[in-house]
């Protein structure tokens, strides 16, 4: 169908065509009301959706049918939405499903987790001496049936050498993955896995069909591959981390098209320690030009074209956005424009795709058009757009995915969460501030439902990120706190303080050697400017923080003056003398940003203590081991009031199960209402 006419079915013709709504859903109720905790932490109704390429098949997980705490993959035809799926397969007796994604050639990948405790001998994250509890997870490749499951692109090779303990290592480290689907090759994709054999990470053309991996990159050392040729499988251009001094430089090789070899890339190389950002992303098969995302011209990430022969960048930006990064470039995978830049994705306080193929962006525009003031992410299709999986979300509405099929019907898959009613959350804004020392603050303001300004003040929380080397986005958040809070008349500050990796270099350096001291700073300059405008009570805020943020609030324990009448820590970092570079499952991050963790060591500091404080954290947490919080809370109960829970396994990233959020958000406003100041906030 020609452009045209495609944009002209979708301009008029757009019919909602949605499945009968679970007898679950709640009523629009005539006042606002807390979002229970149960409807916060149950098992979301769908999550983990994909659609395969032929756009025949959508496939997800929901509740396992008969234990809604565990999940289910189930597989949808797409030619009888809005059906319930045709197949559904729970979780194993001990393997429990926590992702799925369909594939071509008729495949579906799985992956699933089980709780597991024994000696790692030094392997991986946990205890180096001794026993851990931690978790194996594994990836699966099952066919659209659901019939069979099999351990995905295994290395049967065996050898002598290997034992038992070393197997388990690796078992826990690492799992095969897809890293590159070649979506012309209707049978091939590429994949990374360890050898038993070489014990390195070597990259395979792999056969969904026979299972025959044929290898494509032999991994060693410090070497690997960054870019495929979409159509080919082969290897454009990979990267190598040598060590220079006491630093490490990151050098780029691109491949000669006329000799084969690798050659060093000097405007691509960079120190470690100047952390500048250079991915590249893509080819330009017009130009044989690279796609280049750096910030090595800008604070923020752009993205540019780099010509690899003549070793130079073109000299104006491919694309760049003033105030916020450039995410990533969307390339085509229909046949017709294969591998073209069709759009690219904004880094702005939501991730938002911006699209500048004809058809695609009148597909994003009719979208929109239908749900307004709803963020739309167009996420699979087919070749000739007759089958279009999307998803609909915003700070108080959950995701919802739908099919746009036929060019002008859309159908309903599902809600991430049905039974939650939008008018009890409230609103979101992005907002910015200045710290103490003059650096702008971004920060993310959310308010309960109906709270204008000139309202009476409110109590009010600061939830720094965790991280610090990430950021906080706009929309339905991946654990609902902040839902929880707002629902319940609280107003949440969260600051991107200095440190915060994503809105730019100046703010992410600024963070290096500042824990617990101008990173804390921003977050107490975040409480007064809620006070300032009239949002938050001066006497009625308390700060909330998970991993990196628990530290945060773990800082503001034994800082003074403080802002907060009370602090909860969630897996907090405590102690900076045991953390040194022993963080991280990434051994360069561990190396790199081990070097900034410096400032004020709270454990250093506990006779400081003056606010009444909750820790707690999960027994199967290999990242932030107990010892953080189970030490700080010895070293001061004695001082303040101080509560320790530990949450029977929980690891510290998602997915939890079910009780344990719940758990975690009955701790959190239990300790709000309850223990938090004199009469609670």
């Amino acid at each position: 169908m020609p452009h045209s006419a495609l944009l002209g079915l979708l301009a008029g013709a757009l019919v909602l065509a949605t499945a009968p709504a679970p007898a679950t859903t709640l009523a629009a109720t005539p006042k606002y009301q807390p979002v229970p905790i149960k409807a916060l932490s149950r098992t979301p109704a769908i999550q983990s959706v994909s659609m395969s390429p032929d756009g025949k098949h959508i496939v997800a997980l929901i509740p396992q049918p008969d234990k809604p705490s565990q999940a289910a993959i189930a597989i949808w035809d797409v030619d009888n939405l809005p059906a319930a799926p045709k197949y559904i397969t729970p979780s194993g007796r001990h393997m429990k499903f926590i992702a799925a994604e369909a594939l071509k050639a008729g495949k579906v990948i799985a992956v699933a987790r089980q709780q597991w405790e024994g000696q790692l001998h030094g392997c991986g994250e946990g205890n180096a001496t001794g026993s851990t509890k931690t978790f194996i997870t594994k990836v699966y490749l099952t066919g659209d049936k659901l019939e069979k499951f099999h351990e995905a692109f295994k290395d049967d090779h065996h050898s002598a050498h290997v034992n038992k303990a070393l197997q388990r290592c690796l078992e826990l480290g690492s799992s095969a993955r897809v890293v590159d689907a070649l979506p012309l090759d209707p049978d091939h994709v590429i994949i990374e896995r360890m050898s038993l054999l070489s014990l390195m990470t070597n990259y395979y053309l792999y056969n969904l069909k026979t299972g025959k991996a044929d290898l494509l990159f032999r991994g060693g050392g410090r070497i690997t591959p960054s870019l495929f040729d979409r159509h080919t499988g082969q290897v454009l251009v990979k990267s190598a981390v040598e060590p220079v001094g006491n630093d490490y430089e990151k050098l780029t090789y691109i491949r000669d098209p006329k000799t084969g070899q690798f050659v060093v890339q000097k405007p691509l190389t960079n120190l470690l320690s100047d952390r500048h950002e250079v991915s590249v992303v893509g080819i330009d098969d017009a130009t044989g030009k690279y796609y280049v995302l750096t910030d090595q011209f800008s604070d923020q990430v752009q993205a540019r074209l780099y010509d690899a022969r003549a070793q130079k960048y073109d000299p104006q930006p491919l694309v760049a956005v003033k105030d916020f990064s450039i995410g990533g470039l969307i390339f085509s995978h229909r046949k017709s424009n294969f591998n073209q830049v069709i759009g690219f994705v904004v880094d702005g306080p939501a991730s938002r795709q911006v699209f500048v193929d004809p058809a695609m962006k009148g597909l994003q525009a009719s979208l929109q058009k239908a749900f307004p003031g709803l963020t739309i992410t167009i996420l699979d299709y087919n070749n000739d757009l007759s089958r279009v999986l999307f998803s609909t979300e915003n700070n108080d509405h959950p995701t919802d995915w739908y099919v746009l099929a036929d060019h002008k019907k859309v159908i309903n898959i599902g809600s991430e969460r049905p039974w939650i009613n939008p008018k009890d959350i409230g609103t979101e804004k992005w907002v910015t501030y200045t710290a103490r020392d003059g650096l702008a603050i971004p920060a993310i303001l959310s308010l309960p439902p109906g709270w204008q300004k000139g309202d009476k003040p409110l109590p009010a929380v600061i939830i720094p990120h965790g991280g610090p080397w990430s950021r906080g986005y706009m929309g339905w958040p991946g654990i609902p706190w902040v839902t929880m809070l707002t629902s319940r008349g609280y107003a949440v500050l969260r600051p991107q303080f200095r440190g915060t990796e994503g809105l730019g270099r100046k703010l992410w350096l600024a963070g290096d050697k500042q824990w617990g001291l101008k990173m804390s700073d921003d977050n107490d300059d975040g409480a007064a400017w809620l006070v300032k405008q009239g949002i938050a009570a001066k006497d009625r805020i308390a700060i909330y923080g998970y991993s990196y943020g628990g530290f945060a609030a773990v800082a503001a324990d034994v800082r003074s003056p403080s802002p907060y009448q009370c602090a909860i820590a969630g897996a907090p970092v405590a102690n900076l003398g045991r953390l040194g570079t022993s963080w991280s499952s990434n051994r360069l991050q561990r190396i790199l940003q081990g070097r900034t963790v410096k400032g004020m060591d709270p454990m250093r500091n506990t006779a400081k203590a003056h606010l009444p404080i909750l820790l707690f954290g999960g027994d199967r947490d290999v990242r932030v081991p107990s010892y953080h919080p189970r030490d700080y809370y010895k070293a001061v109960k004695d001082i303040v009031p101080a509560k320790y829970v530990i949450i029977p396994d929980m690891p510290h990233s998602l997915p939890w199960y079910p009780r344990q959020k719940k758990q975690v958000l009955n701790l959190i406003i239990n300790y709000l209402q309850k223990d938090c100041g004199p009469g609670g906030l």
